[in-house]
């Protein structure tokens, strides 16, 4: 498991009590097999003590991620009364002494049978319920925790967090404490995230962490530190196939910043993010697309219509092109998938489309926000162009973004339809760059089969940023569908 490897700092210490605690639910069967069965697969003798599922429910999990439980031994503990005759039943109560003694007894017997150097207690509830008292609940922990560690055994214990009060008796006693959390969102499927509580000793990974559970176990995604990914690079500017854009942008867009390119709907706003990617290729680069709002058929469609394409890129492993479900995917998956691409596949441009759709995959503004700048800076870290598009709400006037994150790119490219001579037109016009500087002028801007084509500037035009423009002077000359 090398995501949880890289949260823990490295794994679990040899020969230390480990406190595996979450609801029922989130995970910690699975990961506590994981656990033993990476230990089989190293040579280690493996022992899985079950108090709460019986071995025919393991073995039947197993199969379902088809593992191998080749040198994982499970002993099946039974509670004490049920294995009594029904007249002892009849005649013959066991106190809880009796009861607890002599379910501490078998894991004894089993562990001296099989002597491991792994081992999962599955769960401390049933112990807890035996315990009957605080007291005699940590002295049991602490029973246990000193026959382990005569042996030297790495174990794990896990925890279903059933009991009404909030005891912490394990937490004081392991030597590290993982929490496993599931929240169910108003829509979509279930968020599954850890956090390293405690870790004694051990420089861990802060903060919650996504997972998810899918055939083969728990895939952990370690929470993106942008600071930890800094590599080399000439910091050239990227031109672009339109010489027009590229004065307007100020020769260009500097290799390992981020666009922001916001406007509303229909504006042209991921044809022109296409556009660039279009450019990156023809330099021999790879890029990669994250699609979060459009079906992936229609925007090759719609791209075959401009002489772009997507498909012969893909076929061509220029570029990789992804399809994102916001309703089903975790902001750390999502990170990951960026770093894959950029680290695996080596894509220097790379664009979002949009922020709208990636956040409805976030809990609230302000973790977006937060999400979007590790990205971002990862990405410029790491040398890649980012191009980020927002979908503004309406289409003339007034318009708002779902949320600001013109503070965090390098350049804004704002995009505008206005009306003029009776015709819907589009404008564009970059108003921040930090790199150098840009053209302050507002143009009207067509695209189509021969690329993005732009007009000179509405000098004569005021209002047009707000949809609603007012022609002070002679005619500007504007651009016409020939132009295209």
């Amino acid at each position: 498991m090398e995501g949880l490897n890289h949260v823990l700092g490295g794994g679990f210490e040899r020969g230390r009590v480990f406190l595996l605690e979450g609801a029922p639910g989130t995970g910690k069967t699975t990961l506590a097999m994981q656990f033993l069965i990476a230990g089989a697969e190293a040579g280690e003798r493996c022992l899985y003590i079950t108090l709460s599922e019986t071995e025919q429910e393991l073995r039947a999990s197993a199969a379902s991620h088809e593992w191998d439980l080749t040198g994982v031994e499970i002993f099946e503990l039974i509670p004490p009364e049920n294995l009594l005759d029904e007249d002892q039943q009849q005649s013959l109560l066991y106190s809880s002494d009796l009861e607890l003694g002599e379910t501490t007894k078998r894991i004894f017997e089993a562990f001296e049978k099989v002597k491991p150097q792994r081992v999962v207690l599955d769960s401390l509830s049933e112990i807890r319920l035996l315990a009957q008292s605080s007291l005699r609940y940590r002295r049991q922990i602490l029973s246990l925790k000193h026959y382990f560690a005569v042996a030297g055994t790495t174990v794990v214990l896990l925890d279903d967090l059933t009991a009404e009060l909030n005891d912490k008796t394990v937490h004081s006693v392991a030597h590290g404490v993982i929490r496993l959390e599931e929240v169910a969102p108003e829509y979509g499927g279930e968020r599954r995230r850890l956090r390293i509580i405690k870790y004694r000793g051990r420089r861990y990974r802060g903060g919650f962490h996504d997972f998810t559970i899918a055939p083969g176990g728990l895939q952990v995604f370690p929470r993106l530190v942008s600071a930890e990914h800094k590599v080399v690079y000439s910091r050239e500017v990227v031109r672009t196939e339109s010489s027009e854009l590229d004065a307007l942008l100020g020769g260009g867009v500097e290799r390992g910043s981020s666009v922001l390119i916001l406007g509303p709907a229909g504006a042209g706003k991921s044809i022109l993010a296409l556009t660039f990617v279009r450019s990156a290729t023809q330099r021999g680069e790879r890029a990669a697309m994250f699609i979060f709002d459009e079906e992936l058929g229609l925007l090759f469609e719609r791209a075959k219509g401009l002489n772009i394409d997507l498909q012969a890129m893909v076929k061509a492993e220029q570029l990789v092109i992804e399809q994102v479900d916001a309703a089903e995917l975790a902001p750390g998956e999502f990170s990951a998938r960026v770093r894959h691409c950029v680290e695996t596949h080596g894509a220097q441009t790379v664009v979002i489309d949009s922020l709208n759709g990636y956040q409805a995959a976030m809990p609230g503004e302000h973790a977006l926000v937060l999400h979007m700048h590790e990205i971002l800076q990862y990405l410029n870290r790491q040398g890649a162009t980012t191009f980020l598009i927002v979908a503004q709400h309406g289409l003339v006037g007034d318009m708002q973004a779902p949320v600001d994150v013109t503070y965090l790119a390098d350049t804004v490219i704002l995009l505008r339809y206005f009306e003029a001579l009776g015709r819907v037109r589009r404008a564009i016009s970059v108003i921040k760059k930090r790199t150098s500087s840009h053209e302050d002028t507002i143009r009207e801007f067509r695209i189509g089969g021969l690329g993005i084509r732009l007009g000179e500037p509405l000098t004569n035009f005021q209002g047009v940023l707000r949809g609603v423009p007012t022609l002070l002077g002679g005619g500007s000359k504007l651009l016409n569908a020939e132009d295209t």
